[in-house]
């Protein structure tokens, strides 16, 4: 296997820039660049030198075989962040036999296939590289701790033993064997469809935290949702004007609240008009807030005319909130009047639908659950009809094994392992 090597920290200019490298000549790299080898796991101060020419004096840290995040002989070069610096060790590095620089995701795949870590965990870990909000964080750091990894491996062990029943049954029904399993059999299934089951009831909460929530602001023309969008953004992200029908198409405004990830989205006035431009605008509107997670009615009055009605769940304020004084629940984007309100009624509503969220949080993951359920449901029926339906009831948990084992990466993943690598950067 070749030894690769890349910079794991961002280009540009920094305090400290690491180059990593990984494979069988990563000591002998090290010992070309310093002429001795540091004590392994022990940061050492080394002068690195191509020559007699030197390239820098950094930390270097060495990891053995089995020890280091890849399970490769692995070395670490923390050097001074200059670009220079950072383009000359590159250079020596590439000149040297055996050595080439990391495709995307290289490091990480070699610690999957070296069996550092699962699947699910790869999956975590490019969660927390793209992490944005604190609940995105917390997510991936389950995953990356391993504990969907777990959870598949006690269902997993669970079912080998449903396995290991029915085949028994099959293959020595003429020896002194149980003749009926059924009952231990559904006693061992039953509780791995509730876990399943819960997974995947709460797999919606999980992917929006994962990929955000989408909030419609809605209401009827020069009620005040640009400034409003305006006033949430700090910027002005959208064009306000006294002319009803300013905002023609959807705009989008990514932020965070109570740790998630919310995108906002600013839709045109909803009215009666002939403008083809604002009608195709208002059609956009209607179809982005229904399809939006949760959404804010800004009214003027009772605004019975709109196109779309408030579902359980969302939010009705009235707008301009500062040129009124009946004492109703109002927000003006203009003063800030009762904003500071309303987000706190979108954080209190979000927090409450992730409250349910799962540990599968990817559609890959949901798949392989809800495949794994299928078949323990037949197998569960079939085991409950009778002898004769045991040989059925086996294939179907055999089936549900290998769709757990797929959520971890132990059975052929090929088909997806170049897409998710893909997608990490090149020193990970």
């Amino acid at each position: 296997m070749d030894t690769i090597f890349a910079l794991a920290t961002a280009r540009g200019r920094a305090g400290v820039a690491v180059v990593r490298l990984s494979g069988p000549c990563a000591f002998a790299a090290l010992e070309r660049l310093n002429g001795n080898l540091p004590e392994p796991r022990r940061a050492v101060l080394r002068v690195l030198r191509d020559g007699d020419e030197i390239l820098d004096e950094a930390l270097v840290i060495r990891f053995e075989r089995g020890a280091s995040f890849t399970g490769e002989d692995s070395v670490e070069l923390h050097l001074h962040g200059s670009p220079a610096v950072v383009s000359a060790m590159l250079r020596v590095l590439g000149e040297m036999p055996g050595l080439r620089m990391a495709e995307p995701g290289e490091f990480t795949r070699r610690a999957f296939e070296n069996g550092k870590i699962d699947l699910a965990q790869v999956e975590g870990l490019g969660d927390l590289l793209l992490a944005e909000t604190e609940a995105q964080r917390r997510q991936a750091m389950r995953l990356l701790s391993g504990v969907l990894g777990e959870k598949a491996e006690v269902w997993r062990g669970q079912l080998i033993r449903v396995a290991a029943l029915l085949e028994a049954v099959i293959d020595f029904a003429e020896e002194d064997v149980p003749e009926d399993v059924a009952p231990e059999v559904v006693a061992l299934i039953d509780p791995v469809l509730d876990g399943l089951r819960a997974e995947v009831a709460g797999f919606g909460a999980a992917e929006r935290i994962r990929d955000g929530f989408e909030v419609a602001i809605v209401g009827p023309p020069n009620i005040g949702k640009s400034t409003l969008l305006n006033m949430l953004a700090g910027r002005e992200a959208a064009i306000t004007s006294e002319i009803a029908g300013t905002t023609r198409d959807v705009i989008e405004v990514r932020m965070e609240m109570r740790g998630l990830a919310v995108t906002l989205l600013d839709t045109a006035g909803l009215r009666e008009s002939s403008d083809r431009v604002e009608v195709i605008g208002m059609a956009r509107a209607v179809d982005r807030a229904r399809a939006a997670d949760l959404r804010v009615f800004l009214l003027d009055g009772d605004d019975t005319g709109l196109p779309i009605a408030p579902e359980p769940g969302d939010i009705v304020v009235h707008g301009k909130g500062d040129l009124r004084d009946d004492g109703l629940p109002s927000v003006s984007g203009l003063t800030g009047a009762g904003v500071a309100e309303l987000v706190e009624r979108i954080g209190e509503a979000l927090v409450v639908r992730v409250a349910s969220a799962g540990t599968i949080a990817r559609e890959r993951h949901r798949r392989a659950v809800a495949a794994a359920i299928q078949a323990l449901g037949c197998a569960r029926e079939d085991v409950l009809m009778g002898t004769e339906s045991e040989e059925l009831a086996a294939e179907k948990v055999r089936q549900a094994i290998r769709a757990l084992e797929s959520v971890v990466g132990r059975v052929d993943v090929e088909d997806f392992l170049s897409e998710i690598f893909s997608s990490f950067c090149i020193g990970k």
